[in-house]
This record gives C-alpha cells, structure tokens and sequence, in this order.
C-alpha cells in the first residue's frame, strides 16, 4: 500500500493513539516521501535539484503537552513509546528512529520557538533505506503538525530548514535542504526546480501520462545508510575543491568554466577524487537545466538521455552507485528505456526509469529477470506520481 491517507487509515490511526495515550489527537498531518529526477550532490553546494512528492507518506497523530515531555512511537518499529524530556534533548545521543521527530523538536526550542510538549503517534508508507527520503518525511510532518499546533506561523520552506537543521545537527547526517524542502514544498502534478541558494522555487508541469509516458521507481532493496561516512567525505570533498578554486560553493563555477576549473584543481595538486566530484556537481547543475528546458518545451522523452548521462557520472565521478543501481541502469535501457539513473544519496537505494507506457511492463519484467540470473533479491517497482507536500489531513 502507499496511498496512506484516506478516512479508513485516519480513523485506524487515531483509534491507535486513543488507545496508546489515552486520549484522542487534535490533528493528523501527511508528508511526503520524494525521488529526485534530476541534481544529485548538488543541493549542498547550493546548487539546483528537481525532485517530486510521492504518494508514500509519513502520517503523524499529533497532540499539545504542556509539561515538558515528548512522548514517541511508531506503528512500524518494534517496541514502546519512547518517552524523552524536551529540557534533555541533546545531538547525537542516538534514540534511533526517533531522534528525527525528536530533532524537529529542539531545533524548534532552540530556534525560540514555545513548542511545551507532544504526544505523537507515526506510521509511514515511505520505504526506509531506500532513497525516497524516508527520514525528511517524518522530520517534515513533525514540524507540520508543531506548527500548527502551536500556532508557530513558519512557512513551509522555514519547516524544511528546521528539518534539515535536525538532520544535521541533532542526528549528525550532513544532508542538504533538498529532502525536506521537497516533503514541505511538492505539489501534485508538479516536479519542483529548486535553487538550493537561495530557496526559490518554481513548479513544473510534469503530466507524464498525459504524453504517454511513465516514470518507474524500482528499489533495489539494497539498504543504504548515510551516517557511515561516505556521505560526509564527498561533502567535505566538494568544499575542498571549493576551496581551491577561491569559491564559495561550487554553484559558483559556470559549466563552460567547468574546463578551466579542472585544470587549476590539476595545477593546485588537489586529491583526485575532489576534481571528480567537481565535475559531478558542476555537470549536474548543467543536467538540471537542460531538463527544465526540455519541460518548459513539451520535450519530455529528450530527458532520457539527460538520466543516462546523469548515472554515469554519480556511477564514475562521484562512486556512489553499486553493482544493483547499476543493473537497473542497463537492464531498463536494454529493454528499451528512454533513460535510468540511480536517485537519492546512493550505496543502494532506488532508480528511476523514464519509460513510455507501452514499454512499462516489459522493462520492469527485464529488470526482475536482470536481478534473477545475477542472484539478488527481487526489487521494488512501482510508478513516481507528482503527488501533493505536507498538509493536514484530519
């Protein structure tokens, strides 16, 4: 199931807090889980991504406290309510699932923000570990509910930077604003172009069915987990070679300096994994706007080469994929994709496969067979709708 938010799972989910906390919510709020079309790596050096919301969301029960405590749980993890004192919250103490929401909590507090206490109860329809941005959603729904709640009055960009300021500084995972900004921003119908920058954001028309086409997410069901460290290795890659270039972010170097760029790295004797990871996230600035481009011109299916092109630098420049992504990649074009690329932060996770509606059912049949003969577990397949951000839904 991944449609998590009609009356039949809002009213099982507000029988399931009655009875936990022994009393009803005042609220129950979705967001979304998100796969990103195009811009990888980009988004923490201010760069431009183009992610869209998926019908996969994360659903938070939600009441007021005022006594200080936050009390957790969850329907899809084994075990109690975890229960933690708002005074006490402090990074990097680990609480496992529930170090996000509880991270949405202090970075309220420590933004000055009167939140006195919670009871929440979650459950999600987001795939965990596999790069749809499972962790963003239950962060974005928490600061959702919060703000409303409390009657906090921040925008849903300002939730999102709340969210990854959680992320970053509480769980210790240095992400960029995209995942969060994606969950609290995406619209249905729309994929989002972001500029990381500054936070502008634009909607995108992205009506696939209506060109006959359909966008597939296939989980590898490979499970990934960005707080092992190569995550932050790339990050602090990409600011070494900002560095040596006298710019602040890499969104600062043109892709026709791109050349120019490689040879100073060259000269200066930068580590060559940091001229690598230059030219991913230079190159993938470029990518997001050619694809703006192509939608802007009714050109959708000239995107598939932009997704190839895309995977093989996240494959060779930037070393995130694995052997799974990089079968669904050649697996699908094979049969006849119009393009794949691996999506989210990678070491496993999911693809995308840009495909027309009439190749759909053949392509994923060639990629559960591709999995087969290589002996790795079936993957998830399913197809990416534009669905609609956070909002309260009861």
């Amino acid at each position: 199931m991944t449609e998590n938010t009609g009356p039949a799972a809002r009213t099982e989910l507000t029988a399931s807090f009655t009875e936990l906390y022994g009393h009803a919510p005042e609220g129950i709020w979705a967001a979304p889980g998100r796969v990103n079309l195009i811009g990888e790596y980009t988004d923490f050096n201010d760069g431009f991504v183009m992610p869209l919301a998926l019908p996969h969301t994360a659903l938070a029960a939600v009441a007021r406290r005022t006594d200080g405590e936050l009390r957790l749980h969850s329907t899809d993890v084994p075990g109690g309510v975890v229960q933690l004192r708002l005074d006490e919250l402090a990074p990097h103490e680990g609480h496992g699932w529930a170090a996000y929401p509880a991270g949405v909590v202090w970075a309220l507090r420590k933004a000055g923000h009167p939140v006195t206490g919670a009871d929440i109860q979650l459950t999600s329809t987001v795939p965990t570990g596999a790069g749809l941005s499972s962790s963003a959603a239950l962060e974005v729904v928490t600061a959702l509910a919060l703000n409303d709640l409390f009657e906090l009055g921040l925008s849903a960009p300002e939730l999102a930077v709340l969210g990854q300021r959680a992320e970053n500084d509480f769980v210790g995972v240095p992400c960029g604003v995209m995942d969060q900004m994606a969950s609290a921003c995406c619209t249905e119908g729309n994929a989002l172009h972001l500029d990381t920058r500054d936070l502008t954001q634009r909607q995108i028309p992205f009506d696939l069915a209506a060109r006959g086409l359909r966008l597939l997410v296939v989980d590898t069901q490979v499970k990934h987990a960005l707080g092992d460290g190569a995550y932050a290795e790339r990050r602090a890659g990409c600011e070494a070679g900002a560095a040596a270039l006298g710019v602040r972010t890499l969104r600062e170097v043109p892709y026709d300096g791109l050349g120019a760029a490689l040879d100073t790295l060259a000269e200066a004797g930068a580590d060559e994994s940091v001229v690598r990871y230059v030219r991913h996230v230079v190159s993938d600035n470029a990518r997001v706007e050619q694809v703006i481009a192509l939608l802007d011109a009714g050109d959708v299916r000239a995107a598939g080469p932009v997704l190839n092109a895309g995977h093989v630098s996240l494959r060779d420049d930037l070393r995130v994929s694995c052997p799974e992504l990089d079968l669904v990649v050649s697996a699908a074009n094979e049969a006849g994709a119009l393009g794949a690329r691996m999506t989210g932060g990678g070491f496993g996770g999911s693809a995308i496969v840009l495909v027309a509606e009439e190749q759909a059912d053949t392509v994923a049949k060639s990629v559960l067979e591709a999995f087969a003969a290589a002996g790795h577990a079936a993957p998830r397949i399913f197809p990416a709708v534009p669905s609609a951000g956070a909002r309260r839904i009861g």
